[in-house]
């Protein structure tokens, strides 16, 4: 008698191999068969023309504030997420002082626009170290495993004061201490060590995030204790304006620990080449046998515009202003009055010029209606810039329309980055490169303006199904990527694979009617702090250590989350498929 057999799937194990028709038997949180599976079960889930996979690893969310309250981490469990790790891009919220709690929030908030207020009624604070904070996270319930890095911005506040906000260098000692920080928290568990250094990081009150200068000296000094420690990943996000210097010194931080990185690459209009440029970096470091990847995201990261979220078109002007914040159906009135409308249409705001709000009065050809069934390939010819063309209007006349659409509830897609020839071509070259893992999902974060957490499903029905400009990726290699490539990114060798002996996070998926819904708002948050969710219909089941944590990602109660501490080895005895390249 078995715990759980999931019958008659089309499992695709996660190695990339073809998929097999087969049952898959699982008793107490590993899967013990796949195959013909004779023996009954406690439960069992009929997958009869539908897919199998491994549980998805998300290996970059933002949810370090909200798993302290949340057990169920939506939106990413909407989408076969079984593993999500936190802690990216050097912001979180450990170490840390007392005192600095309040500028931890607004750096937070600042950075990944995750509502202030709501991390304020949300955080209990019952943490001030790395250790403490792990502690905290493994004692709240959890309906999915989870795994922390270390942030760099807490670190660098916790040893410097007020002088890491400042952006001044770190002494030795300072450095040392640093590092110091960051192998006690590696030795509790922490899954590695991230940072950020780019200019559109900015804390809530418009200053830099701590570690945008960090210099080589700081940089490589954490990197030489996590060398001797032989422990943790890296992560980070930079500019490469200055792309070789740039790139030659984080490469000199896996150069001296030997530890893996992972890179964000995006294509940003202002300098489109540049992500090409870091992707041939990356390749000659991995010719030197350095383990560097780029971390890339399946589709445009978009930014989503409308009278519910947190940015419009219109926002510089005045006369909006005026309705800023008022109640949904009081801006629709107000927008729909000729005169108020003729007035707000009339004024030329000033953006700031080089910075990125700027695109919103220029990127008139990279705004698209979203749709109930948001298309995230759409044609330039379905643009504003294209509509307005056509009927004479003014762009933002075009935008003002379709935001009214849906009484107010409209959203316009404006894929900010990865989207500057019109259609996903560089993207595909990003997520094919041999030195690219798929990540950037963000979940938990951009609440008001970005709903990207839904990246695994767009690799499956976009990539896998129903691409149209472009060709289609084999979906055993996709569910890889989701997969097992991503589990050992972070050194998590126990889950990713369908295998006997491993760890048995599952996701049943009815693939052929798998769809992505558009996201809406809700104010669910603490506080009444409001988020973007995007739900889906396809996920029959994802199982989680053995139980079934979510229906068609609506939780059903179970726990059976962990904190992961750690590097996980593959479990012994596991029999593990050979992987198909």
């Amino acid at each position: 008698m078995h715990d759980l057999v999931i019958r008659g799937g089309t499992v695709f194990d996660g190695t990339g191999a073809k998929p097999i028709e087969a049952d898959v038997a699982i008793d107490g949180g590993t899967i013990v068969a796949i195959g013909k599976v004779a023996g009954q079960a406690r439960e069992e889930i009929d997958a009869r023309g539908q897919i199998v996979t491994p549980g998805f690893v998300d290996v970059h969310t933002h949810y370090d504030g909200q798993v302290t309250w949340d057990p169920y981490l939506q939106p990413s469990t909407f989408h076969g997420v079984t593993t999500a790790v936190m802690g990216n891009c050097g912001v979180g919220f450990a170490p840390c002082k007392p005192e600095q709690r309040q500028w931890l929030l607004g750096l937070m908030e600042g950075v990944e626009d995750i509502p202030g207020s709501a991390l304020a009624e949300g955080i209990k604070w019952n943490w001030e170290s790395f250790a403490e904070y792990m502690d905290a996270v493994e004692a709240s319930p959890l309906a999915l495993d989870v795994g922390l890095q270390v942030p760099h911005a807490a670190v660098r506040a916790y040893v410097m004061g007020e002088r890491a906000p400042a952006l001044e260098p770190a002494t030795e000692a300072e450095t040392e201490e640093m590092g110091r920080l960051v192998v006690e928290a590696l030795n509790a568990g922490a899954l590695g060590f991230s940072t950020s250094r780019t200019v559109k990081h900015k804390d809530v009150k418009g200053g830099s995030t701590p570690t945008l200068k960090a210099e080589a000296m700081e940089l490589h000094g954490i990197a030489r204790a996590m060398g001797k420690a032989q422990k943790g990943v890296l992560q980070l996000i930079a500019d490469f304006k200055d792309t070789d210097a740039e790139f030659a010194m984080l490469r000199g931080m896996v150069e001296i620990s030997g530890r893996p990185l992972s890179i964000t690459i995006e294509q940003d209009d202002r300098w489109p080449d540049v992500w090409a440029r870091v992707l041939h970096n990356i390749s000659e470091a991995n010719k030197a046998g350095l383990p560097i990847k780029g971390q890339v995201p399946p589709r445009g990261t978009g930014i989503l515009l409308g009278l519910t979220s947190s940015l419009n078109p219109f926002v510089m002007h005045q006369t909006f202003r005026q309705i800023w914040g008022a109640p949904l159906e009081e801006q629709v009135k107000a927008l729909k009055d000729p005169e108020f409308r003729a007035k707000l249409l009339a004024e030329e705001p000033a953006y700031p010029a080089g910075e990125i709000i700027e695109m919103l009065c220029v990127g008139y050809h990279k705004m698209f209606a979203l749709g109930e069934n948001p298309n995230y390939e759409p044609a330039p010819e379905d643009s504003v810039k294209a509509r307005a063309e056509r009927s004479g209007k003014n762009p933002r006349e075009v935008i003002l329309d379709l935001m009214l659409e849906r009484d107010g509830k409209a959203l316009i897609y404006f894929p900010l980055m990865n989207y500057y020839c019109g259609s996903l071509a560089d993207v595909e070259t990003m997520l094919t490169h041999p030195n690219t893992a798929f990540g950037l999902s963000d979940g938990g974060a951009h609440c008001g303006i970005i709903c990207d957490a839904s990246f695994p499903t767009t690799l499956l029905t976009h990539w896998g199904r129903d691409r149209t400009r472009g060709r289609k990726l084999p979906l055993e290699w996709l569910i890889r990527g989701l997969t097992s490539r991503n589990a050992e990114l972070i050194g998590m060798l126990d889950r990713g694979i369908l295998a006997p002996g491993m760890k048995a996070d599952v996701n049943v998926i009815d693939f052929d009617h798998l769809r992505l819904f558009s996201p809406r708002i809700v104010n669910d948050l603490p506080a009444g702090g409001k988020r973007l969710i995007q739900q889906t219909d396809g996920y029959t089941a994802s199982i989680v250590s053995g139980a079934v944590a979510f229906r068609n990602g609506e939780p059903t109660g179970a726990l059976n989350g962990r904190l992961v501490r750690g590097a996980q080895a593959r479990p012994a005895g596991a029999r593990i498929p050979a992987a198909a390249d």
